[in-house]
């Protein structure tokens, strides 16, 4: 397998998720060659049913991870609450910044959003950065009053609706990517 190694299996080899952030902001370029990255994925029928929002201003990130926190907190299973609360209480992980993807309500969109976000994760970790998809970002979205709030803000477009998240920034510390588990894969002659 190794003899095929070439740079891009080298970064998703490599590349694992990050959860735990120094405060330095990635500069533009990096963040405008990533957002490049996101919107060159492919999509169903070439729909592109989503949006990338790159969100820089730490308040506003503060005040989406309060809100998520929040719904965690009120769950009636408490797992998840507790796991973030084990590792610093930070559904962000002290992340400087933030791609938001809103996406429509459409067949495939959530499939769709998906392989954006892998798009944005490979690219990251080709230019350095580290990164982890957050899904939990969605909770902050769930309440009506928050939704309104805070798509506002970001400017979804009418109709759309939170897909996912990736956190950006360099890391703080680094982990080993997961190790595969090669018997995931079935071949069929």
């Amino acid at each position: 397998m190794k003899k095929y190694m070439n740079e891009t299996l080298k970064v998703i080899a490599e590349r694992y998720s990050c959860r735990d952030y120094k405060s330095d902001m990635p500069n533009d370029e990096i963040l405008q060659a990533i957002a490049c990255a996101a919107i060159q994925a492919p999509s169903a029928v070439n729909r592109q049913p989503w949006r990338i929002i790159v969100v820089k201003d730490r308040q506003l990130l503060q005040e989406i991870e309060e809100a998520a926190l929040t719904r965690l907190k009120n769950m009636e299973d408490q797992s998840a609450y507790n796991r973030i609360i084990q590792r610093g209480g930070r559904v962000f992980y002290n992340a400087p910044c933030m791609i938001i993807i809103p996406i429509e309500k459409s067949n495939y969109s959530q499939i769709d959003c998906g392989i954006v976000c892998q798009n944005i994760t490979l690219a990251a970790a080709s230019l350095g950065l580290a990164s982890v998809i957050c899904g939990l970002t969605g909770l902050a979205f769930e309440d009506s009053e928050n939704f309104e709030k805070f798509a506002k803000r970001l400017g979804f477009p009418d109709g759309y609706v939170f897909g996912c998240s990736v956190v950006l920034g360099y890391a703080n510390t680094t982990k080993e990517p997961h190790e595969p588990d090669m018997s995931k894969i079935i071949v069929i002659e």
